[in-house]
């Protein structure tokens, strides 16, 4: 069963949600939080496996709340825009991806599969439009800790990583099979102590791996 907890501070959005996500048969609400700091509490006291938080909100907002975040639960943040000024951010912060409020119900529902599942919900399309953003408003690039640990092959792969390609991609790009490409994302990410693909994409962007005119 993955449990939920929901952060927004609008009540009927949340009982949407809660009425689609507990309709499911392998899915729970466990909390609701009208803003950021009762859902840093909540999330300490229930332990949800994803959390649900809408970025905009009074009071602690849905960034600040997801770096205040208790280890465990895996973050989806939601936003009206896609592009939101916060989202890359709320990546940095610890997020493993976004969603529009807008999206399909079908959509959400996978969405929370997925990042339960322990993966990045970031699709290829918008990692390039997040990095294409905000690498033009960068400071220096951060020397991320570990990355001389890469070899070639995985420095060049995580590059790719963070140009948002998948892992099918970079595979016929290196002229490699999927699963090896996958495993040297794996070995990127223990090297890195990442904890997801999402936040490759930010160790790529801040060491300056990636850079704006390869998008």
């Amino acid at each position: 069963m993955i449990n939920v907890l929901l952060a927004d501070d609008q009540a009927l959005v949340r009982a949407g949600f809660k009425a689609l996500l507990d309709a499911q048969p392998d899915m729970t609400v466990v909390a609701e939080a009208s803003d950021g700091a009762e859902a840093v509490r909540l999330a300490g006291e229930h332990r949800p496996d994803v959390v649900l938080m809408d970025i905009r909100m009074p009071g602690t907002d849905g960034l600040t709340a997801t770096r205040q975040m208790p280890p465990g639960p895996h973050i989806i943040i939601l936003t009206t825009f896609e592009l939101d000024e916060y989202v890359f951010e709320a990546l940095r912060g610890g997020a493993s991806g976004f969603l529009v409020k807008d999206t399909e119900p079908a959509e959400l529902i996978q969405a929370v599969r997925v990042v339960a599942a322990g993966e990045a919900l970031l699709s290829p399309s918008v990692t390039r439009r997040l990095i294409a953003e905000y690498a033009s408003r960068a400071k220096e690039p951060l020397a991320a800790d570990g990355l001389d640990q890469l070899t070639d092959r995985e420095r060049e792969v995580l590059a790719l990583v963070g140009t948002g390609m998948t892992n099918d991609e970079i595979a016929a790009k290196l002229f490699m099979s999927p699963a090896t490409a996958k495993t040297h994302v794996s070995r990127a990410m223990m090297k890195l102590h990442a904890r997801d693909r999402a936040q490759l994409v930010v160790i790529a962007y801040e060491s300056g791996l990636v850079k704006p005119g390869w998008l």
